[in-house]
């Protein structure tokens, strides 16, 4: 069996280190006599946490933190902070499953269909997601690291508009399929972006190693069009049922009802005929979005030439990164280090 690159080493290590953390996290001594039903639960949570992932805003958090300061060397408290970032992720995912009522994330059943059934566990979740906000918090703002505060700040001021973002979604049913939906749509695609918290966790790491303002902002550079290339990608997939990476299920976004940037730049460059069917098959009562239904929408947004906007502006996405790449400073091969990071987002690996 070859060696591991540098990066998949460097990815290894993360993640061993964050996990760690994780579990020592999510022991709470202090709550375990609180209520037996709350230890079950607990034992949930700790699964659904650990389950198999690539840690990727972790390694990118480091990645900024070591390029900042010329060094791989890394204070202990960076590795608490980096698994704060993950139990706030974990909030947002547990609260973005209930919300979609959706079955599985990571390989695994969603967490409130752990809890109880139907809305009950619903409900609990979103009590357990409260939670996991309060633990990363206090994760945080714990981890004494000079900046720990700012950086914190940085990140949930980004979960704010985020969660607008989120909201309007949520409210609307995705992208408008009439005039100004792909205007619509493009926006929704960057709020899924930061929500993902992938750019903010390279900034963040800068930020903890006392970067400037000038190279935070080249860092938020590169991370916004990661970011981005990534969720278009995602929503190309969402729509055209491939494959997301090891212990993560397809989702599909048609039968969920979710209207995204694929679909409404088909809508805006379609004849006036296919406009009428996609509006049509995209009004289908949820029992009717069938696999058929799917394959012809499918056909529609590929005849259309929404896949191919799409594309194209993953492309653009993508240079975008790697231009804004060439821009940073590369102490010890450390910009070859995040190059490298961020070509493991492109094979579907967060």
């Amino acid at each position: 069996m070859p060696a591991p690159s540098v990066e998949q080493a460097w990815l290894q290590l993360v993640r061993a280190r964050v996990d760690a953390s994780l579990a020592e996290l999510l022991e709470l001594p202090d709550e375990a006599r609180l209520d037996i039903r709350w230890t079950e639960a607990l034992g949930h949570v700790r699964e659904y946490v650990a389950r198999p992932t690539w840690r990727m805003r972790p390694a990118l958090l480091l990645a900024g933190y070591c390029l900042a300061r010329g060094s791989a060397s890394v204070p202990a408290g960076l590795w608490r902070f980096a698994a704060g970032l993950e139990l706030l992720h974990a909030f947002a995912a547990i609260h973005d499953d209930a919300a979609e009522q959706s079955v599985v994330r990571r390989g695994g059943l969603t967490l409130h269909h752990l809890l109880a059934p139907g809305a009950t566990g619903q409900h609990l979740s979103v009590v357990i997601g409260d939670h996991l906000f309060a633990l990363a918090m206090e994760t945080l703002l714990g981890s004494e690291l000079p900046g720990a505060t700012q950086a914190s700040q940085y990140f949930l001021k980004l979960g704010r508009y985020s969660a607008v973002g989120r909201y309007a979604e949520l409210a609307r049913g995705g992208a408008l399929l009439g005039p100004g939906g792909v205007l619509r749509a493009w926006r929704q695609a960057r709020l899924r972006m930061v929500r993902e918290g992938l750019a903010s966790a390279l900034v963040c790491g800068a930020m903890l190693a006392g970067a400037d303002a000038e190279l935070r902002m080249r860092l938020a550079r590169v991370g916004c069009h990661v970011g981005l290339a990534h969720e278009l990608r995602e929503e190309l997939r969402g729509l055209f049922g491939e494959t997301r990476g090891a212990g993560q299920a397809p989702r599909c976004d048609f039968l969920q009802g979710r209207r995204t940037f694929p679909v409404a730049a088909a809508w805006s460059r379609a004849l006036p005929e296919a406009r009428r069917e996609l509006e049509a098959l995209w009004s289908l009562p949820a029992e009717r979005r069938d696999e058929l239904a799917l394959g012809r929408v499918r056909r529609l947004v590929e005849e259309s030439g929404g896949r191919s906007a799409t594309e194209n502006l993953v492309t653009r996405a993508s240079h975008g990164a790697v231009l804004a790449l060439a821009e940073l400073p590369n102490p010890n091969g450390l910009r070859e280090l995040v190059q490298s990071l961020i070509g493991q987002l492109a094979h579907r690996i967060v």
